[in-house]
């Protein structure tokens, strides 16, 4: 029998109304909303099941927000006898894949993203920075969209979602103009990116700095699961290792299909992603496919799926 691994999804799986269903159908849901809550000092329940949405797309609220829903769904899982052989999350979504691994307790992991969420918005002036996804291009072009746009600035691969798509952040004229040059190369997608700061490139180093002081008042634990981090998409098997990929990867690029690749490889066939959306599920699928593999992946964010 294959074995199993849990994701985690990141930033821009957000929705009005996440975890609702969960809340009111489960204890142990509740619970881990009111430990939020009272973690944050303010109804973090109430900008997940109401909005407004301006409100839980503030950074500093989605992170938090989407972490505490996902950590919801987990324990419901978890309560049923639901556990998982390997785990991993994107971006945002690798910490609860540690809460998952009792590496991060999840009263210290919701604070710490909330933090995080305020240090990656204020490290880049307000639009100065940009985000862009760039699908069906290969890497031979890629390269050639990356170094014209880097006439106009700073730019950089973010995340490396899955052997069709990635997703470019650095300055606002540069991933503008690495848009437009993907598209006259023949990129069947070349679309700016709804975020408030540019995320995983050197533009957020300040903000690494400051969350490892958070991180240096906090105790980690070393995986009791192996944990497959986004910074080099290895498996993170020590405390030590934890701290050190945290940091680096809010200014490093997100090695997200290659983290998959990796699990595909350690025998792992069935893939459930854990909290708000489907995107992570869509990609294993993706990735998978093109390395001519069968798995098994699906999505639980709604009561139907259990």
């Amino acid at each position: 029998m294959g074995k199993v691994a849990f994701l985690f999804p990141g930033q821009g799986a957000q929705y009005v109304g996440m975890g609702k269903v969960f809340y009111k159908s489960y204890s142990i849901a509740r619970q881990t909303y009111e430990e939020a809550n009272e973690k944050l000092g303010f109804d973090i329940a109430k900008i997940c099941f109401e909005g407004p949405e301006d409100e839980l797309l503030l950074t500093e609220n989605t992170q938090p927000a989407i972490l505490t829903t996902s950590i919801a769904i987990l324990r419901v899982l978890q309560q049923k006898g639901l556990t998982s052989d390997f785990t991993a999350g994107l971006s945002l979504g690798e910490y609860a894949a540690l809460v998952n691994a009792g590496a991060l307790d999840f009263s210290d992991a919701v604070k710490l993203v909330r933090n995080r969420g305020i240090y990656m918005q204020q490290a880049v002036p307000n639009g100065m920075g940009k985000m862009g996804a760039i699908v069906g291009l290969t890497p031979d072009k890629i390269e050639k969209v990356l170094e014209q746009a880097r006439e106009e600035g700073i730019i950089e691969v973010a995340n490396f979602n899955t052997p069709e798509q990635i997703v470019v952040s650095g300055e606002k004229r540069a991933v503008k103009r690495a848009l437009k040059k993907a598209k006259e190369l023949g990129a069947r997608k070349a679309l700016p990116l709804l975020v408030s700061a540019p995320f995983h490139c050197s533009l957020l180093k300040p903000a690494g700095e400051l969350l490892k002081k958070d991180l240096d008042e906090i105790d980690l634990h070393d995986p009791k699961i192996p944990v497959v981090s986004n910074v080099d998409a290895k498996v993170v098997t020590d405390k030590k290792e934890v701290y050190a990929s945290l940091i680096r990867q809010v200014s490093n690029s997100v090695l997200w299909q290659q983290s998959v690749e990796l699990l595909l490889k350690e025998g792992v066939a069935k893939f459930i992603e854990i909290g708000p959306g489907t995107t992570l599920s869509n990609f294993v699928k993706a990735i998978a496919e093109n390395m001519k593999m069968e798995v098994e992946s699906e999505s639980i964010g709604d009561l139907e799926m259990l």
